[in-house]
């Protein structure tokens, strides 16, 4: 009878003590408290209570202090055979949370199954997110394996992150298709994670398709699908149907979250209507700073902004506003003074813009030949040399050359000298009918811009192939006359195609306007809004 007594007593003290920690762990705000709690936590004698662990362990956690309790948890003489799932999820989703130490999830995950803990659906999507973070697939393809094996490969849940997990890491894409394929069941999140998923690899037709297959299987998006619909809108620089989503969103009630205002304006911005992108950032109640980014990236597009000061001539007083503006200057501003530089000689200046613009974007191909081309200017033959074989070291590979148009809500895509589309005899019909037009106008070519060592003809014939003009032919085709057209290239429009189309703009007497990788030029009677500074 006083055992069982003293036993009765021993375990109300122990509740007691037990509650007494979660208490304060409940009301802990800051690290320091959070040691001492660690140490009424040793004198309680409840370092391997799991309730009590798994509550420090999450409150650490919002402190920024995983690392401590960790330490704490996994010390040499803890008796972790007692701990419980909850408590290594726990420490799992923490580190699977934070920005650089997301492979410490997989090592206490590894700890969990080898310590005989079963993980449960729970668990995976904290580890599938780790995963995406480190972005190795074969690592994803494990833990894939482990989610087969343990039977959760079922639960919408665990494969939505894989799904996400998948599209985040190199060539997962097609295993996230298959993934997303097989689900039994699909939920809204399963196809956000997927058009999410295309638009992150550049798939954004692809994206559209799927939304659309979305829209007849009945399954109503939120806000994050949005998102991703409107980024590949923007991607596909295709405004028409930009606007449709902004009319569905309105139509059917979709809350205009922070991050969906913003896509709307850095879809608007990229795909030609600034000031529709400006309305709605003035309309905004709240802005974050992507949404200045987006406006201001939209403006330093279509040359709105300090690149007049770069027309009047005065590059060096340019390069000053640069360095003294509040905010750091994004790289539209930047190659806009490179151009400037070369245009009216300031080539050392140039290429000291150029190397920061570099440091910058260390592997963005086009700063690295925006320099070559610069020191091919200066006559500095043995660097444009190195510059080359620095691009070939990292792996840069020149990307193709291809041009996309929207009509009547369909994506077209042409790349130099392309015969796949239907219409194609006409097409080229057509773009010889320019070139006679443009040539009694005045254009000259510029075989310059053919790196070949073929005669003038046959350059002449290259340029004429090349993938802005075969999309300007299709649109003269397939437009009403005096209609806008508007393309997108995926590089930046070379020398010959932006003097081609100020031509074609005036003797045809449409508005051109196209979107390349550096900015909008609108097209004109004859002139472009960029001032051949792009």
């Amino acid at each position: 009878m006083q055992r069982l007594v003293k036993t009765a007593i021993f375990t109300a003290n122990r509740r007691e003590a037990e509650q007494s920690c979660l208490a304060l762990l409940q009301a802990c705000d800051a690290v320091s408290k959070l040691s001492q709690i660690h140490a009424h936590v040793l004198k309680s004698g409840l370092q391997n209570n799991p309730l009590v662990l798994t509550k420090f362990a999450a409150t650490a956690s919002d402190l920024k202090a995983i690392d401590y309790a960790s330490s704490f948890l996994f010390s040499g003489d803890a008796d972790t055979h007692l701990y419980d799932s909850f408590l290594f999820n726990t420490v799992i989703r923490a580190y699977a949370q934070t920005s650089h130490e997301k492979h410490k999830a997989l090592c206490f995950y590894n700890v969990m199954v080898q310590g005989s803990v079963l993980p449960n659906k729970f668990t995976y999507p904290f580890v599938l997110k780790a995963c995406a973070g480190i972005g190795d697939l074969n690592l994803g393809k494990s833990v894939h394996g482990s989610v087969v094996k343990f039977g959760f490969d079922a639960d919408v849940h665990v494969c939505n992150t894989m799904v996400h997990m998948y599209c985040c890491c190199g060539g997962g894409i097609e295993f996230a298709r298959k993934v997303f394929d097989e689900m039994p069941k699909l939920d809204s999140v399963s196809w956000s994670a997927m058009i999410g998923g295309y638009v992150r690899v550049g798939w954004s037709t692809d994206s559209v398709e799927l939304f659309r297959e979305m829209q007849m299987a009945g399954v109503k998006p939120d806000e994050i699908t949005m998102v991703s619909v409107l980024s590949a809108c923007t991607d596909l620089g295709a405004l028409e149907l930009g606007k449709w989503v902004e009319s569905y969103i309105e139509k059917e009630g979709i809350h205009k979250s922070v991050e969906l205002c913003n896509a709307l304006i850095d879809m608007f911005a990229k795909c030609g209507n600034v000031d529709k992108a400006l309305k709605l950032f003035r309309n905004m109640s709240g802005r974050t700073i992507v949404s200045w980014t987006s406006v201001i990236d939209g403006l330093a597009m279509h040359g709105r902004g300090m690149e007049a000061i770069a027309l009047a001539g005065h590059v060096k007083e340019a390069s000053e506003f640069i360095q003294k503006m509040p905010i750091e200057p994004n790289p539209i501003v930047m190659r806009t003074l490179i151009s400037a530089c070369h245009a009216h000689g300031e080539l050392k200046l140039g290429e000291s813009i150029t190397k920061q613009l570099i440091r910058s974007e260390p592997m963005q191909e086009s700063n690295y030949v925006l320099l070559s081309n610069i020191y091919a200017k200066m006559n500095h033959w043995d660097k444009k040399t190195k510059i080359r074989e620095a691009m070939d070291k990292k792996g840069m590979k020149k990307i193709p050359g291809s041009t996309m148009i929207e009509l009547d809500h369909e994506i077209y895509e042409f790349v130099a000298g392309d015969k796949s589309h239907r219409q194609s005899k006409e097409i080229y019909e057509m773009v010889e009918e320019m070139g006679r037009k443009m040539k009694k106008a005045g254009y000259v070519p510029t075989t310059s811009e053919v790196l070949l060592d073929i005669n003038e003809e046959d350059k002449e014939d290259a340029l004429n192939r090349h993938s802005e003009k075969l999309a300007i032919a299709f649109a003269l085709l397939n437009t009403p006359p005096g209609t806008p057209i508007r393309i997108v290239k995926n590089l930046r429009v070379c020398n010959d195609c932006h003097s081609a189309t100020k031509f074609i703009s005036k003797v045809y007497n449409r508005e051109i306007v196209v979107r390349d990788r550096n900015r909008f030029h609108h097209f004109k009677d004859g002139m472009c809004s960029c001032r051949d500074f792009w």
